[in-house]
């Protein structure tokens, strides 16, 4: 098959064992972002198979109507950017392992970073040693501290794991379901939304980004939280309902947030006044960028290709564009 591979921007994949999973297909790899979509439908003209890095490319209706020799789009994970109803009408088989065991623990590991780059102002601290100034503030310990866990899930549950080996103590809040399994597990649980976001020192967020959740963190939300609390998101930014981080950062709740996703990405504007905040650190959206977690997800994306091109398709999303 002629595989098309979109938004390798770093030329990453080739040089990683999975990559020998597409030994036997005609192999493209685009290494930059293609924003426009005709464009973009030019490159893929002849593609009988595209695999997507993540979410950084949508797959629209009006890209699949230029599409007519697509037949299998793979990808793992979540597929919000992706219009499934349109893919089932141009009888495109999305495939996407959604149920992947283990936790994302790139993503863990980035998001305890992110809790001791702003408790221990590491950004700021690095900056100022730099420019000749040395110390710049006082940073905080961790130890003896609550962590405020929104979403008890695998990553969340990691990164609870981290806090507490630093002598965190961690409070979680979730779905009822959610919430449900923390208590059955004997996890500490909040007695109430209002105290999760009041008590906590720091507050991560581990949700999925659905039309269940989006929006869901709100700014009644992050009033409830200190002036020296802080926020952080590695999960999805439409978590956050518009403008309420910004909001609130700007009121003095939280005091400070670290965040590894935003609304527009790649965000490249430096005058963005989130991104340029001062009461910000902000990562590029590289809480999955390692080799080892590229390694994992992408060997599951090519054997997608391969159980398609034997014809026994796997994770099929809309089995119904299977049979067209």
């Amino acid at each position: 098959m002629k595989v098309h591979i979109l938004d390798d921007w770093f030329d990453t994949l080739r040089g990683l064992p999975c990559f020998d999973l597409l030994k036997d297909h005609d192999v493209t790899v685009w290494t930059d972002h293609e924003p426009d979509e005709a464009k973009l439908a030019a490159r893929l003209a002849d593609a009988d198979c595209v695999v997507l890095f993540r979410e950084r490319t949508k797959v629209t209706r009006t890209l699949l109507d230029q599409l007519p020799t697509l037949r299998l789009i793979s990808q793992r994970g979540a597929y919000p950017h992706v219009d499934v109803a349109a893919c089932t009408d141009h009888g495109v088989l999305l495939c996407s392992n959604t149920g992947a065991d283990g936790a994302n623990y790139a993503a863990a590991e980035l998001t305890f970073g992110l809790i001791l780059s702003a408790m221990r102002q590491l950004p700021q601290q690095m900056a100022s040693a730099k420019a000749g100034g040395w110390q710049m503030g006082v940073g905080r310990t961790l130890r003896g501290r609550t962590l405020g866990l929104y979403g008890y899930g695998k990553i969340g549950r990691a990164v609870a794991d981290y806090a507490r080996a630093f002598g965190m103590k961690v409070l979680w809040w979730a779905s009822d379901a959610g919430l449900e399994r923390a208590r059955a597990d004997g996890e500490p649980v909040a007695e109430s939304r209002e105290a999760f976001f009041a008590g906590s020192d720091v507050v991560s967020l581990h949700l999925r980004l659905t039309d269940t959740t989006r929006g869901i963190v709100t700014g009644a939300d992050l009033a409830q939280m200190s002036p020296r609390s802080v926020l952080v998101n590695t999960s999805r930014a439409g978590l956050i309902a518009p403008g309420a981080l910004l909001a609130g950062l700007n009121a003095g709740r939280p005091g400070m947030a670290a965040v590894d996703v935003f609304d527009t990405e790649p965000l490249t504007d430096a005058a963005d006044p989130l991104l340029s905040h001062p009461n910000l650190i902000a990562t590029p959206h590289i809480g999955f960028v390692t080799e080892d977690e590229f390694d994992k997800q992408f060997a599951d994306i090519f054997d997608q290709v391969n159980a398609y091109a034997a014809g026994a398709p796997i994770h099929m999303i809309n089995p119904d564009a299977a049979g067209q």
